[in-house]
This record gives structure tokens, C-alpha cells and sequence, in this order.
């Protein structure tokens, strides 16, 4: 069955009109109330009761307009824990008894990846509402599953956190102007050098491709991809992938789970249309200085941004001319609420339900940014994905009113 979304017709959100809306953060970081209406709860059930499942209960609990209706965990005690501690309706133990529940209105899947994909279709199925943890998917495919039974529903994924601060909106705003000229280069470089060992076990999870669809890339880089592409509008059409990988050295192995298959390391070049290139690189566990930087460079000026939340963070914008050189200006400075890395997707879907708006990161920008992992791996394996090795199906919708569309490819 393909469900159908219900809505209540509360309005437009402050601040959120026009264009700009498609890039922008949303001005209100409650859901109880749109413009001058007030708005029904929205009743939610929440699968995994571990960390992440933490920050989204914290979240329903302190954000207004939420009801945390259900708890579902495997781990007895996490989900008694969990549902005493946020007044939860109902405590299960399966995520598929949570979604059998008829007073879930919206589920979220806080679940590594691999444990996700057949709870999504099933509560799009059900006629729930979705949220999904990062990254979307273990491969575009079971992306695709959830897409294609996803019907009117709102369906959306937390790749989008880093898009909630502040700064992120400044950038998306400048970026719209031209004010770079033609875009060139989209960039991230951030390094994590290797800490002592740990005297906890690592989770089994973290570099799995089974559990959660592989290592640093998917893990990490799905808010690079995500920060990225939403600041710039969701604009940037991939068509070529070279890409490399490389696993946690052998001597600091005691950092990562046994048995662990996936990369702490890795760099990708994808050339896009239009000429931009979007240059990814991010290691853990590595031997190198911490580093940290963001970039959009164009033809007439260049933006360097910090996405992530914590101290002081600027954004930057260098521009060159005749007469100056490159000069300087400091368009955004302050401190970035941590907060708001987790409240944001889960508001940003509550206030999507009741206003019938797309969330800032939909499944279908989700499916973008799991086709460019897809072709990363791939491309890490056997090397670069040119055009022609590409079998392109016809454009099609990938589901948003930011009216994304990309070529589906398959190796």
C-alpha cells in the first residue's frame, strides 16, 4: 500500500517564502505553532533507544508541538529506560510493533543502516511518516525501496543537521546571489588524528558494511555531501568518480571493532556538469594533525565555511579584482547551536507534516547523496567511473520542491 500524507493547512512558515526558502534554515525551531496557528502535536515513535535515539526523544520532549507516543528497543532496559524518562504512550520491543501502533503518526528509524531499510518501506506501508538516520542507505537501491512506496507521506533524513546553524543559511544565501560567479570547486578536507586506544570496545557498527553501509564516508561524509549540495542549492550534477580507500592501519587496529571491513580513510574527485568539481577527503584514526575546512570557490570569489557545532566559526568570503587583489569579509560570525544539530530534523519534519512544505533533506536528495557513495565505492574498487561506463535510465523526479533530478546510473 502507498500511503497518503495527512496534513492540517496552518500556513507558511515564517521566513520561509519564495526561492530562498529552498536553501535557508526555517526561522522557527519549534513545531507547536506556524505563523499564527497553533498546531496539533505531532505523534511520534521513535526505533533504537541508544544515543542518537537519546538526542531525538530530548528532541520531541523540548521542542513543542511533539508527542513521543512509542519507544521501541531490542535492549529491554533502553526502552523501559527511554519511555519513563520522555512519558512515552506505549514501549515495544520490535520496530515493527511500533509501526503497527495506530496513534504513530511519524516513525524515526535511530538505527545504524543496516537495520533500516525494511522498517522504512514497512512504515511508509503502514501510512506513517518517516524519518531516517544517516547515511540513507547501505546502497541507492534500498533508497529506492522507500522512494517508491513513499506515496504523499513526508519521508526525510538527518543528513541535513549541520543545515540548522545559522552560518549554513548565510553561505545558501550568498551562494544564491552569483556572488562567487561560476562555481568551480565544492571542497571538504578534514583529517582526525589518531587518539590513544580506547579502554571502552569500539561499536561493531561504526566501519561495517553490513551494519551500517561502510565506514568514514557514510558516516561522516553524508553531512559533508549534504551541507554541501543543500547550500548550493542541490544544483550540482555528478557524472564522473575517482575515488580511493583505504582501512585503519594495522597497528592501530584496537581502535576499531574486530572484524571490522570498512574504510577510516578516504579521498574522492567527482566531476560534475557545468565544470564544478566537488572534492571530498576525510580519514579517522589517522596519522596527521587534526584539519578542518570547507569551500566553495568560483570565478569571481570563494566562501570558506566550518560546518561543524562548538566555539567561535566565521564564514568567510574571499573575492579578487584588478584593482585589490583578493580581499577579505567576514559575512557570518558567532557560535553555532549544538542544540540545534539534533532538534533540527525532527522539528524540520513535524512542521513538514502540518504544513505539507518539503524537509530540508527529502528521500530524494537523500538518494543523491547515496548514488555519490555508491559511486565512490565502486569507482574505489575498480577504479574511475567515466560517463560511458554509466547506464543512465530516463531523467526522473527524485522528489522534492527543490525539484532535484540526477541521471540514476548502475556500474
Amino acid at each position: 500500500m502507498v500511503g497518503t500524507r495527512r496534513t492540517l493547512p496552518m500556513g507558511s512558515l515564517d521566513g520561509e517564502s519564495g526561492a530562498a526558502g529552498a536553501v535557508g534554515v526555517r526561522s522557527s525551531r519549534r513545531c507547536d505553532q506556524v505563523g499564527s496557528e497553533p498546531m496539533e502535536p505531532v505523534q511520534v515513535g521513535v526505533v533504537g533507544c541508544g544515543v542518537i535515539g537519546q538526542h531525538h526523544l530530548e528532541a520531541a520532549h523540548s521542542a513543542g508541538g511533539i508527542a513521543i507516543a512509542a519507544v521501541a528497543d531490542r535492549v529491554p532496559d533502553l526502552a523501559a529506560e527511554a519511555a519513563a524518562g520522555y512519558h512515552a504512550r506505549a514501549l515495544y520491543r520490535e520496530g515493527h510493533e511500533l509501526i503497527a501502533d495506530p496513534n504513530v503518526e511519524a516513525v524515526v528509524l535511530a538505527l545504524p543502516a543496516g537495520a533500516r531499510a525494511d522498517l522504512g518501506v514497512a512504515a511508509l506501508q503502514a501510512g506513517k511518516h518517516l524519518l531516517i538516520e544517516k547515511p540513507p542507505g547501505r546502497t541507492a537501491t534500498e533508497v529506492e525501496a522507500m522512494l517508491a512506496v513513499q506515496g504523499d507521506l513526508t519521508a526525510a533524513c538527518c543528513c541535513s543537521r549541520y543545515r540548522f546553524h545559522e552560518s549554513a543559511a548565510v553561505a545558501a544565501r550568498c551562494l544564491s546571489t552569483g556572488t562567487l560567479g561560476e562555481l568551480r570547486e565544492v571542497f571538504v578536507r578534514t583529517h582526525r588524528p589518531a587518539a590513544t586506544a580506547p579502554t571502552e570496545p569500539p561499536p561493531a557498527w561504526r566501519l561495517s558494511h553490513a551494519l551500517n553501509g561502510d565506514g568514514i564516508a557514510v558516516n561522516w561524509s553524508s553531512y559533508d555531501l549534504d551541507f554541501l549540495l543543500g547550500i548550493t542549492g542541490w544544483q550540482l550534477r555528478p557524472r564522473t568518480t575517482l575515488a580511493r580507500t583505504w582501512p585503519v592501519a594495522p597497528h592501530l587496529s584496537a581502535r576499531v571493532a574486530p572484524g571490522s571491513d570498512a574504510e577510516s580513510h578516504f579521498v574522492a574527485l567527482i566531476l560534475c556538469d557545468d565544470g564544478v568539481a566537488l572534492h571530498l577527503e576525510r580519514s579517522e584514526f589517522a596519522a596527521l594533525e587534526s584539519e578542518q575546512a570547507w569551500q566553495v570557490i568560483g570565478s569571481r570569489g570563494s566562501l570558506r565555511l566550518h560546518m561543524l557545532a562548538g566555539g567561535q566559526k566565521r564564514v568567510l568570503l574571499d573575492r579578487a579584482s584588478n584593482a585589490n587583489g583578493v580581499a577579505t569579509e567576514v559575512i557570518w560570525q558567532g557560535e553555532h547551536d549544538g542544540s540545534e544539530t539534533h532538534r533540527g530534523p525532527l522539528v524540520d519534519l513535524c512542521v513538514a507534516i502540518r504544513t505539507g512544505a518539503e524537509p530540508k533533506t527529502s528521500l530524494g536528495n537523500a538518494l543523491l547523496i547515496q548514488q555519490i557513495f555508491d559511486s565512490i565505492y565502486a569507482s574505489a574498487r575498480t577504479g574511475p567511473l567515466q560517463p560511458s561506463a554509466y547506464r543512465h535510465a530516463p531523467m526522473q523526479e527524485c522528489g522534492t520542491g527543490e525539484d532535484v533530478r540526477w541521471r540514476r546510473w548502475r556500474v
